[in-house]
Parts: C-alpha cells; structure tokens; sequence
C-alpha cells in the first residue's frame, strides 16, 4: 500500500481576507479582552484603595516587578508570533510546530525564575523603595503570590498568543474573559473577607489574580489543543532547540528589553515621587491602572496586526503589508484621541474611583491632564515599533524605547525634580514622547523600504 501523503493546510485567512475586516476579526477581540484585562486591573486597585492609602501604594510600588514579568513574557510572545506567522505565510509548517514548542519551553523556564524572584526577593524589593513598615508588608503579601504562582500568568501568555499568532482570536478572548470575570468576583470576596471567608486585604487580591491567571492559561491549553490545527503540541518537542530558541530572541529580545526598561523607568519614576510625598506615588500608580483602558486596546490592536504583517511578509505581499499598516494606525490614534479626552475632561471623576484624598485630587488632576497630552504621539509609536519587529528590526524599537525612557524621560523628572515642584516632574512624559515620535517616523520608513525592497518581485 502507497504511503498516504500528508496534505498541507488550506491558506490561512491572514493571506486571503481583506485587510480592513481581517484586522477587525482578528483585533476585536482582543481589544474587549483587553478592556476587560484593564477594568479587573483598575477594579483591583480600586478595592485595595478601600483598605488605605499604604495599601494601594504597596499595589503601586510592586508594578515594577509585574512589569517585568510581563516583559519577558510579552516579549518571547512577540519573538515566538512573528517567527510562528512568517513560518505559516511561507508554508514551512514543521518548523512551525517547532517553533510553537519550543515557546512552551521558554515560558516553562521564565515561570520557574519568577516563582524564586517571587520567594525570595519581594522584601528586600520593597525595603529599597521606602522604610514604611505597612506599605512593605502588603507589598510582600502581594508580590510573593503573584510572582510565586508565575506558572499562570505564563502559561496564560504562552497558549494565548499561539492562539492568536495562528488567528483564532476569539478563543484567546474567551480565555482571557473567564479569567478576567474569576479575578473580579473573586477581589471583593478574598480582600474583605465575604461569605464567612477570612479578611485577606491586598493579600486577597494577589490571590484572585494568580487563581484567574490559573484558569485562563487552562482554557488556553485546551484551546490549543482541540482547535488549533496550524501547529500540533508535542511533549517530545518541548525542550531545548538552539536554533530555534535564537531566533525567537533574535526577534523577541529587544522587546523584552524595551519592555524591562519599562519597569526600570517606573521604580525610579516611584523614588523620585515618593521623595516628595508618599501620596505622588498613589497618583502614579492609579494613573497606570487608568491609563491601561487607553493603552490596552491599542496594544489587541497591535496583537492583532503583528501576525498579519508577519504572515503576509513572509508570503512576500507588500501591499497587504502596507495597507495593514496604514489602518492601524489611523485607528490606534483614534483611540489615543478618545484617551486624550478623558485625563483632560475629567480627570477628577477618574482618581475619584481610587477613593482619592483631597491630597491626591490636588496632585494627581493636573498630572492626568499633563500626562495626557502625549497620547496621540503615543499610539503611533506603539504601532511604529511593532512593525519594526515583525518585519525584522527590532533594535529600532529598542533604541527608541532606550531614549525615551532612560535618555529622555528619567533624567528630564530628576531635573525637574530639583526644582521643588512636583507638578513640574509630569512633563517628562510629553518631552520624551516628543522624541519617541521623531525616532519612530525615522525608523519606520527606512523599516517599510527594506521590506520594499525585499518583495519588490511580487509586489501587486
């Protein structure tokens, strides 16, 4: 009997859907379950503030740490997508599943280093930012859990994105919505001690987040498993590959770095602050949580369009590249607009869900509204940066991020820190997205023609 010949995959969409409706499908939903990732995120704080102030700078002081984590794992994503897309647009499906385990493998490791940060390192974290003994104790209740149970957050990263890198992008989001609901029913519960349950305070909400991680990265497994069909899970393929584990990083480093230097701006932004007052870092921290209903939809916007142009690059489809482009960036501007609106409009009506003191309406209403005028160079850049990166040219989108976080924007607070106003310390995120927007338009032009010019033959 002839050996049956296995039959490649039908074309994915991603090379045959028009773009304007592909990157709807594939962005929508993302960008509600980022929403909803925003919201649990602000009703998360919102709840711990309900506690005390030192309670939800301990929430604040520990985003450095979260920022990490996400970092590494954002970034392997984006290494493992682009590289798992180009394989699936030029046909090469072995070296897809390669690459798909292979990621597992890396997110497995980056799990099992969190877990030893979160054991070991949480207080002496802590006691480096500030010496008040109850902010330093929740902030140990909180890191411990949710570095410790990195397992979660990782898994959920992992077999969320291999679900959106092969564009089924509705499962990622059902995953993502369960957990999203678990986290938010669980909070109240968990931190004032609901339903004959022990009062567990930030404690408890370190818990309900890790326990909706948890569930999320189960529904993901599942997913991937059952529906998934462009890339088969093997436990024989999940280990070590030199190769391929390079080019991930090849690709993905840069934005672990651009994404760590994030982490590193806030610790420093959070010293600075709090050298003020402890209340400057209450409104930093409340600003990141609200500014995420902004960010976070750009950022299902940019899941979305990554793996588009990483498929399309690699079937040599310049002008689908092009044009998938264009409409991301008119819409994340969009969005940036309506951002905009919001920290000018009302920026009191925002801190006031963190219970917000007189102390910090008095600072933090005119921070929002000086933060807010860089969002619309904001949404920009964020585009411009990934399409560097699924392109092949991610040390632009590091470059860019090493200036605006460590050359342009810390050094611009400390300086006007020395001036004794605080109010003054908040244009530094306007000066360094000034530069953030100069560099990006640089680079992505000079990124769009290499790509030109490297499908020039099979242009349309």
């Amino acid at each position: 009997m002839a050996e049956a010949k296995m039959i490649p995959p039908q074309e994915n969409k991603m090379g045959t859907m028009p773009i304007g409706r592909l990157l709807a499908t594939m962005s929508t939903p993302m960008m509600i379950s980022m929403l909803v990732q925003a919201f649990y995120n602000v009703v998360d704080s919102v709840f711990v503030s309900q506690i005390s102030e030192d309670a939800l700078n301990a929430v604040s002081l520990a985003f450095p740490l979260q920022q990490l984590i996400i970092a590494v794992c954002g970034g392997t994503a984006v290494g493992m997508n682009a590289l798992l897309s180009r394989s699936l647009g030029a046909k090469q499906f072995d070296r897809a599943n390669k690459i798909a385990n292979s990621g597992i493998f890396l997110f497995l490791c980056s799990a099992i280093v969190f877990s030893l940060i979160g054991i070991f390192l949480s207080k002496p974290f802590f006691q480096a930012q500030t010496d008040v003994e109850q902010i330093v104790n929740y902030g140990i209740d909180y890191v411990s859990v949710c570095l410790g149970c990195s397992i979660g957050i990782c898994s959920q990263f992992c077999f969320e994105k291999l679900l959106q890198s092969t564009g089924r992008t509705m499962l990622s989001m059902v995953a993502q919505l369960v957990g999203a609901v678990i986290n938010i029913i669980l909070d109240p519960i968990l931190i004032f001690g609901l339903f004959g349950l022990p009062r567990l305070e930030v404690l408890g909400a370190a818990i309900a987040t890790v326990s909706g991680q948890i569930v999320a990265a189960i529904l993901a497994i599942t997913f991937n498993v059952k529906f998934n069909k462009d890339i088969h899970i093997s436990f024989k393929l999940i280990r070590w590959d030199s190769h391929i584990i390079k080019d991930i990083y090849k690709i993905g480093l840069p934005s672990i770095i651009m994404q760590s230097i994030g982490s590193v701006m806030t610790f420093t932004m959070n010293k600075i602050l709090i050298s003020f007052t402890t209340t400057a870092t209450a409104v930093f921290g409340s600003y990141f949580k609200l500014q995420s209903f902004v960010f976070m939809p750009i950022f299902g916007l940019n899941n979305g369009m990554v793996p588009i142009i990483a498929y399309n690059y690699g079937a040599k489809r310049y002008d689908r590249v092009k044009k998938t482009i264009t409409i991301t960036i008119i819409t994340a501007i969009s969005i940036m607009f309506v951002g905009l609106l919001a920290f000018e409009l009302i920026p009191h009506v925002l801190l006031s869900f963190f219970n917000a003191s007189e102390e910090m309406l008095r600072i933090g209403v005119p921070a929002l509204r000086i933060i807010g005028t860089h969002y619309i160079f904001a949404g920009f850049c964020i585009i411009a940066g990934s399409v560097c990166q699924a392109i092949g040219k991610p040390v632009y989108s590091l470059i860019v991020s090493v200036c605006r976080q460590l050359v342009v924007l810390l050094p611009s607070a400390w300086l006007l820190s020395l001036s004794g106003r605080l109010e003054l310390v908040w244009f530094c995120f306007p000066i360094a997205e000034t530069v953030s927007l100069i560099l990006s338009s640089i680079f992505l032009s000079k990124t769009m023609r290499r790509a030109k010019e490297k499908m020039k033959d099979i242009i349309i």
